[in-house]
């Protein structure tokens, strides 16, 4: 008896007409039996078979008539097109692809920034200004490569990226060796990006020493990402480090950062270098990234118009069905 209830029945009701007007043609049974009488042998007006048997009052029952009517208006409404709407739907929208490469060598293990206050090691930072950065990408694809004296896909590009925020949390200096292989990296972050569907191809790169490791020098690397049009942000981290003599910053091995490399890098291929020496310009680059990469707007949702003429139709042509079985027992 579920099956009978009365939303149900309303189920097949259309939410639209294609071709409203057609509705208007209902009257015209009832304005034909006004038209006045004609004495000569002629019909005054010639209309099909169905409609001249309407209008004439002295053929056919009141049943009969009555079935031939409604056969007609529900041919108007099956000429009207009604309509109903499918589910929502949003078309998708071609997204940003972006990779984003962070530096796991022993140097980032380095204690010369400040979170909160306190001393921090410059992998707390960078992990906590991009999972910050992360929380404000939704709606773009986004992957995740570390590199040490190797570069590996620690996420692969997507949609979750609650998925690539877990696994930076994961990332800690020495995973992927003690050395920096920024040409590898690059090169890795470009080969997962050519896989994806065409859109816009960004790579962040986040470093804090030279390329000292790895098969692949960075210019290179640079070269093969602008052939595929993946455009490098670059960022050199880290404090001026070294101990202080007499009031003047000496210089170590570990806090050696190759600016101009990373410089070309991001020219090549239509991006920007920045150099960030603390958290707080570290964030601060990150919002401008965001800035000049904005989250694509989602499309509008949609609904499809679906037919529903043809039960209309089919109800009608029963009735007509019907009509001719009616005027064939008179």
């Amino acid at each position: 008896m579920s099956a009978w209830l009365p939303g149900q029945w309303l189920s097949w009701w259309p939410d639209a007409l294609a071709w409203p007007w057609a509705l208007a043609l209902c009257l015209l049974p009832p304005l034909l039996l006004l038209l006045p009488p004609r004495r000569r042998a002629a019909a005054a007006l010639r209309v099909p078979w169905p409609l001249a048997r309407t209008a004439s009052s002295t053929h056919g029952g009141w049943a009969w008539r009555s079935v031939l009517w409604l056969a007609w208006a529900l041919l108007c409404v099956a000429l009207a097109r009604p309509q109903q709407y499918g589910p929502p739907q949003q078309p998708p929208v071609q997204t940003r692809q972006l990779m984003l490469a962070l530096d796991l060598s022993g140097s980032m293990s380095e204690v010369d920034m400040r979170l909160g206050g306190r001393p921090a090691a410059r992998i707390v930072v960078a992990r906590a200004v991009l999972d910050d950065f992360l929380a404000r990408r939704r709606g773009d694809q986004v992957g995740l490569v570390v590199f040490g004296q190797q570069a590996h896909v620690m996420a692969p590009v997507t949609r979750d990226l609650d998925s690539v925020r877990a696994q930076l949390a994961d990332a800690v200096v020495g995973l992927a060796g003690q050395e920096t292989a920024i040409g590898d990296a690059v090169a890795l972050a470009v080969k997962r990006l050519r896989n994806q569907q065409q859109g816009q191809r960004v790579l962040v790169l986040l470093t804090d020493g030279v390329n000292t490791a790895g098969v692949i020098d960075p210019r290179k690397a640079a070269e093969l990402a602008a052939h595929d049009r993946v455009r490098i942000y670059t960022i050199a981290f880290g404090g001026d480090g070294g101990r202080r003599l007499f009031g003047l910053s000496m210089p170590s091995a570990r806090n050696s950062l190759d600016e101009e490399s990373l410089r070309q890098m991001a020219q090549m291929t239509g991006g920007q270098f920045f150099r960030a020496r603390n958290s707080d310009e570290l964030a601060g680059i990150y919002a401008r990234i965001d800035g000049l990469e904005p989250v694509e707007v989602a499309a509008a949702v949609q609904r499809l118009r679906l037919e529903r003429y043809p039960p209309w139709l089919a109800a009608a042509l029963a009735l007509l069905a019907l009509a001719a079985l009616l005027r064939g027992r008179q």
